[in-house]
């Protein structure tokens, strides 16, 4: 599924959603954007970007009692793989020897530990 764009502001609030098992209110979304992505929004701007969210469809909204909670519908996992994908296309011309090859380059980028684990990966692909 090709999702249409979001902005970063609106990938902050959907990752919220996303890491929560259960679905969240705007007052508990607001809540987890400010503490774990230290941002000072008020229950206003996040209900912006909700609205956005669900008027570009990757957030179902619906009401219990004087409530309103949202429920992802694009998966977090389809969305990430859709986002590598044009990465790549973008950066390495569509090749991800290219774009690994430039990861294996990058001492800072991955630890020894996180080499010898893709070295691993890429070796079951034989």
């Amino acid at each position: 599924m090709r999702a249409k764009e979001i902005t970063e502001c609106e990938k902050v609030v959907m990752k919220c959603v996303w890491d929560s098992p259960d679905e969240l209110s705007m007052q508990e979304i607001t809540e987890m954007v400010n503490t774990r992505h230290g941002k000072n929004w008020k229950t206003q701007t996040v209900s912006t970007f909700l609205a956005r969210l669900v008027k570009k469809d990757y957030l179902k909204m619906y009401r219990k009692g004087r409530c309103f909670y949202y429920q992802p519908l694009v998966d977090k996992e389809e969305y990430k793989d859709d986002v590598l994908r044009d990465y790549i296309q973008f950066w390495n011309e569509g090749s991800m020897c290219a774009f690994i090859c430039g990861l294996f380059g990058k001492e800072e980028m991955l630890s020894k530990e996180e080499r010898k684990e893709l070295k691993k990966k890429i070796d079951e692909l034989d």
